[in-house]
């Protein structure tokens, strides 16, 4: 099972790596250059997102004991995989140094306006986009809490009915325990009771043959 899970990591950093490397030329492309490289990295960032499901799902299969550091090696990709849909999302709205010369040229205020108006609409876009990804930060993270939370309840009650079981497993023994000790007691008593029959008959009969062959001598030294 870890094997995969590290299969899918190696995947993962091959991937994050060539994201990063595509994210960073974005601003200095334009047009139809510029919508085409988008396009590549967004379907790079879904092949991403799905290598995450893979590893997530392959955690949940690991036994609990061997569980919590694959779990942080997943919200130290998570948080990588954020980061980079951020530096992405800037990277769409951001433009380099020649970009934006050819795109503003040397036309005196006008040019500077419109590269001020572009700052503050830059500016404003990237204050949204921090605030979305907080939030949806904190969405996953209480998401995970929830699928943790989860998993140590179903283990819990796995483990309680164990146990009920082992707890009636041993009570039918014990019963049958006591049962047998009953019988065996029986048993013994009726043994016992034989025995001291037995004795009696015996000490009966001992005496009888005493007294009968004393009787026997008696009469015939008598008779001399």
């Amino acid at each position: 099972m870890s094997s995969d899970f590290e299969s899918y990591e190696q995947d993962f950093a091959v991937l994050t790596a060539d994201i990063t490397g595509r994210i960073g030329k974005v601003p200095k492309l334009l047009g139809d250059e510029k919508k085409q490289m988008v396009a590549n990295v967004e379907k790079q960032l879904e092949e991403a997102r799905e290598l995450l499901e893979q590893m997530e799902l392959e955690v949940r299969e690991i036994p609990p004991q061997s569980r919590g550091m694959y779990s942080s090696r997943m919200r130290s990709y998570k948080q990588e995989m954020g980061k980079l849909e951020a530096d992405f999302k800037r990277s769409r709205i951001a433009y380099s140094d020649e970009v934006r010369n050819e795109l503003l040229g040397d036309d005196g205020n006008s040019s500077e306006n419109q590269l001020i108006k572009l700052r503050e609409e830059r500016a404003h876009l990237l204050d949204n986009t921090e605030r979305l990804e907080r939030s949806s930060r904190r969405l996953e993270a209480g998401y995970q809490i929830a699928v943790e939370t989860e998993q140590i309840g179903q283990e819990m009650l796995e483990n309680l009915s164990h146990d009920r079981e082992k707890i009636q497993r041993a009570r039918e023994r014990l019963r049958e325990t006591d049962a047998n000790l009953g019988k065996s007691s029986r048993i013994l008593t009726g043994m016992l009771r034989r025995i001291i029959q037995n004795r009696i008959l015996i000490v009966v009969l001992a005496l009888f043959i005493i007294l009968t062959t004393a009787m026997a001598i008696y009469f015939s030294v008598k008779r001399r």
